[in-house]
C-alpha cells in the first residue's frame, strides 16, 4: 500500500498532547505551503490561515474555543478562514499562473473574465457554500500531510464563531471555518468505526 494510504489509516483526531513539544514557525509554514496543492472552485483558493502558536495566543483562544484543553497543550492551532470575496483573488492568482509558465496572456484573461462573469453575481449563501466546501479540502489534505511527519491533529468546529470573527478582526467577507490543533499525541486515543461504503453508495 502507498504512504497515503498509510496515514489515512493512521490518522485520527487527537484531544491530548504534549505540552512541551514544540513546532517551529519553519515546520508549520512548510507544512501549510505544502497543503495549499489542495483543489479549489475555479482555483481561487478562498482561504487563510491564523495561525495560534505562542502560549499567550493559544490561552486567549481557548475560551473562544469552548475550553477546549487541545487548544493550550498542542503545538499550534491553525485557524483555517474562508473568503468569500474569492474572486478578487483572481488577477493575482493567474498572474502568478503566467510567471510559473502555466498560462499565456490569452489564457490568463480568458480565466479572469470567466471569473468575473460568474462569481461576484452568485448568491451569498453559494459563495459561502464554495468557500467552505474548499477550506474543508485544503483541512483534510493538511491533517493527512501532518500524519505523515508524524504530528497528530484534531479537526474542531465547536468554537464561537462570531466571537472569533470579532476579536481577530475578521472582514465581513471572511468566516472561521475551522481550527485544527496539531502536535505530538500523548497515550493513544480510542479507535472508532466507519459505515461500510457498500451501505451508502448507490450505482446507476
Amino acid at each position: 500500500m502507498s504512504t497515503m494510504y498509510e496515514a489515512m489509516k493512521r490518522r485520527h483526531s487527537v484531544r491530548t498532547y504534549d505540552p512541551n513539544f514544540q513546532l517551529s514557525e519553519e515546520q508549520l509554514l512548510t507544512l501549510l505551503e505544502e497543503a495549499t496543492t489542495a483543489p479549489s472552485s475555479s482555483n481561487l483558493q478562498p482561504w487563510r490561515f491564523i495561525v495560534f502558536h505562542s502560549e499567550s495566543a493559544k490561552r486567549a483562544l481557548r475560551p473562544i474555543a469552548n475550553d477546549q484543553r487541545q487548544v493550550e497543550e498542542a503545538s499550534a492551532v491553525i485557524a483555517i478562514v474562508g473568503n468569500r470575496k474569492m474572486y478578487e483573488q483572481v488577477e493575482r492568482i493567474q498572474a502568478q499562473n503566467v510567471a510559473e509558465g502555466h498560462l499565456n496572456e490569452q489564457q490568463k484573461e480568458m480565466m479572469i473574465q470567466s471569473t468575473m462573469r460568474t462569481y461576484p453575481y452568485a448568491s451569498p449563501e453559494r459563495l459561502a457554500q464554495i468557500a467552505s466546501l474548499d477550506c474543508g479540502l485544503i483541512a483534510m489534505q493538511l491533517m493527512l500531510l501532518a500524519t505523515d511527519k508524524g504530528y497528530a491533529t484534531v479537526p474542531m468546529g465547536g468554537f464561537d464563531h462570531e466571537q472569533f470573527h470579532e476579536t481577530y478582526g475578521l472582514e465581513s467577507h471572511e468566516y472561521p471555518e475551522l481550527l485544527i490543533a496539531i502536535g505530538k499525541e500523548v497515550g493513544t486515543a480510542y479507535g472508532s468505526s466507519r459505515l461500510p461504503a457498500h451501505t451508502l453508495t448507490t450505482f446507476l
